[in-house]
């Protein structure tokens, strides 16, 4: 079972950037974000109730509201830029996030990182780097995706903020209720600019735009729990490997839903940042630090 779960897990990542352009086609980024988190504490509470009879909804903890912040903000840009951008765009999320817990944990946790972490770290910056560059003109790269690169910068930072959330939350909560409340209130941060700033249904309805919507809110609310269940079956070498081939699996459903250009600096940048991240995880020793930046989220 746990090779399912982190199965499981990998698929649904992959397929976010494809889901969210094919709901941006009936509805706007802010739609999708707010749909993201409502359709996941959904799914997420039935799940809690048929397995353990209740739900648990925390507000009193600071980390579930940073964690609520940080996923906000992860989604937020990262729904923006995948409108604007390519469909595998938010394979940056992976490595901006990499970093940021990397520096978090020299920096704000006083954890002592050898030149083998700021080395990876390195590769993952260059790797996202190239890709965002993507071989363009510099003028171009800055209308364009220089800007959807900075939005999934911020993505990812956000991302890493919800990480150390829930790492602080876990030692007093289990991952089910932990990710239900912090989701919960996550769809409650990006409900209230809704009525200023959303444009609504922006195109035509579909059944199609409809079933990513509800899609990205099933992954949002279970991909977490797969991933979880995963991490106590299997070993952590299978987890870092398979886990991190989900963006692997991003621009292959780009290319053949939607026929993005995968070019070579692309497919460059990511061997780059998944060396990055392979070379973070072995030879697979129990380092704290190695464990935080090796981190997997949706």
């Amino acid at each position: 079972m746990g090779y399912l779960f982190l199965l499981l897990a990998t698929i649904a990542w992959s397929f976010v950037g494809v889901l969210v352009k094919t709901a941006s086609t009936m509805v706007d980024s802010s739609i999708i974000t707010f749909s993201r988190f409502f359709f996941g504490v959904v799914f997420l509470g039935i799940f809690l109730l048929i397995k353990d009879r209740r739900v648990q909804l925390r507000s009193g903890l600071k980390w579930i509201w940073l964690g609520a912040a940080g996923k906000s903000v992860n989604y937020i840009f990262e729904n923006i830029a995948l409108t604007i951008g390519y469909s595998y765009g938010n394979i940056l999320v992976q490595p901006i996030q990499t970093v940021t817990l990397l520096l978090a944990s020299a920096f704000l946790f006083n954890e002592k990182v050898n030149m083998r972490g700021w080395f990876a770290a390195s590769l993952c910056i260059i790797g996202v780097i190239i890709i965002g560059w993507n071989g363009v003109p510099f003028h171009t790269f800055m209308q364009g995706s220089g800007l959807t690169t900075l939005l999934f910068t911020l993505a990812g930072i956000g991302a890493a903020v919800h990480v150390l959330s829930q790492r602080a939350l876990a030692r007093t909560m289990d991952s089910g209720n932990m990710n239900f409340s912090v989701f919960f209130w996550s769809s409650m941060l990006v409900a209230l600019p809704m009525p200023f700033q959303t444009q609504g249904f922006t195109g035509t309805v579909s059944v199609w735009a409809w079933a990513a919507l509800i899609l990205l809110g099933v992954i949002t609310g279970l991909s977490f729990f797969w991933f979880a269940e995963a991490m106590r079956r299997v070993s952590f070498v299978v987890v870092a490997i398979v886990g991190n081939c989900s963006v692997l699996f991003s621009i292959l459903w780009s290319y053949l839903f939607y026929h993005e250009p995968i070019t070579g600096y692309v497919v460059g940048g990511t061997l780059v940042f998944l060396t990055g991240f392979l070379l973070m995880n072995f030879p697979m020793k129990r380092r704290r630090v190695a464990k935080k930046a090796a981190t997997v989220t949706a």
